[in-house]
């Protein structure tokens, strides 16, 4: 903290089509100061996710990032001062900390504030054991539930939530399709996640291969993006079998509310 300065990037316009830089400000600011209750984080990794274009514009599952302040996003860092009881400087932390170098908190911010688990890679704690992760696990298992020898179709499954949740599914003794956008993905999907087939939904008629690839229905779709790929797949849910999983914002949500339960329809 020699240099007694908080760099920060500050959300400046609400972004209107692709990004351009100018929606965000560059300022230096004093390092801020713990009090009763408190933390003095400094950040070590910061998420950039697909999310955070839906904070920045609008109200979601949680309300948009104000103009005027740090733009938002999970982060790893370390407690460098405490005035908690519960943390002690040293520890490495996750939760919403925003792009930038300093902060202080209470911890109750949204999605709250946990300890990464020790010899965790900091990085894994905004994915694999982050929101993703989660997101994934609670959605396959809880949501889903999953049974071996089941067809589950997932889309968005290059991603980094949709990869997750199909290589659970293979864990779990399940024949397993992705949809994703382009040969490259959709070779991963298959050589690198061990899918059992992918669909370039740029390049193919998604329902014509759907239905090849899974000719006795689909038990369980894990959907990320919604809709050509969800109709496609909701015209051949086996219908005693119907948990089609719809995630992109409503299980996030109860992860921030660390209550995970039977949601399936956010209708965002």
């Amino acid at each position: 903290m020699t240099e007694n300065k908080n760099r920060q990037w500050i959300l400046n316009a609400r972004p209107a089509g692709k990004l351009t830089g100018e929606e965000f400000l560059w300022n230096e600011a004093p390092i801020p100061q713990s009090s009763d209750g408190q933390v003095l984080i400094r950040t070590l990794w910061l998420s950039v996710d697909p999310a955070q274009r839906i904070w920045m514009a609008r109200d979601s599952y949680k309300p948009a990032v104000p103009l005027g302040n740090v733009m938002q996003s999970f982060a790893v860092g370390q407690v460098i001062e405490s005035c908690h009881p519960d943390f002690k400087p040293g520890d490495l932390v996750r939760g919403d900390f925003s792009w930038q170098d300093y902060l202080v908190t209470d911890g109750k911010g949204f999605g709250g504030m946990q300890k990464v688990a020790p010899d965790t890679p900091p990085n894994l704690a905004l994915s694999l054991f982050g929101v993703n992760g989660l997101t994934s696990y609670f959605g396959m298992i809880e949501i889903g539930k999953i049974k071996a020898g089941e067809t589950v179709v997932v889309s968005g499954a290059a991603g980094a939530t949709g990869s997750v949740a199909g290589q659970i599914a293979k864990i779990k003794g399940c024949r397993v399709i992705g949809t994703a956008g382009g040969k490259d993905k959709c070779a991963w999907l298959v050589n690198k996640a061990h899918f059992d087939a992918a669909i370039d939904y740029k390049s193919e008629d998604v329902g014509a291969r759907l239905s090849e690839l899974c000719p006795n229905g689909i038990d369980v779709f894990f959907d990320n993006v919604g809709g050509e790929v969800l109709n496609e797949v909701l015209a051949r849910i086996n219908v005693n079998a119907h948990r089609a999983v719809r995630l992109d914002l409503e299980i996030r949500r109860r992860h921030a509310a660390a209550r995970p339960g039977k949601l399936l329809q956010s209708g965002g």
